[in-house]
């Protein structure tokens, strides 16, 4: 399991209103961190794991490193399938664009219900709900 993940993105404000959009949709939370980055994680209660998402190149970064030249993809965890069709429709309410609409995933035998959207900086990003 990881303590925390972190990404760049070109356009804070754009960012922020997806990731407030889809982490609402989840049950999540996000919240201030820096002028130039915000936490999304479970709750202020409970802020571990967490995504730092901002603008700010880091420190370890070289010159050769750009946002998004290798999108990445991120998977959150859904409670049910009205989550996962919820998270959906925030995020391409909120600047997201379709890449994959809501439905089953993978074998059969998964039991897999996901659906993905790419973030405002082109990023995958997936809610997805495991049925038992």
């Amino acid at each position: 399991m990881f303590d925390h993940i972190g990404f760049r993105v070109r356009d804070l404000e754009a960012a922020r209103r997806f990731y407030d959009a889809i982490a609402e949709a989840l049950g999540l939370a996000t919240g201030d961190n820096t002028d130039t980055s915000f936490l999304l994680g479970r709750s202020a209660a409970e802020p571990m794991p967490f995504l730092w998402i901002g603008t700010d190149q880091p420190a370890f970064w070289s010159e050769e490193h750009t946002v998004s030249a290798s999108p990445i993809h991120i998977a959150f965890q859904a409670k049910d399938r009205a989550s996962v069709d919820a998270f959906h429709r925030a995020g391409l309410a909120n600047g997201g664009t379709d890449n994959g609409a809501p439905g089953p995933r993978g074998p059969a035998e998964m039991k897999y219900y996901g659906a993905y959207v790419l973030d405002p900086d082109g990023n995958n990003i997936e809610a997805g709900f495991r049925e038992e």
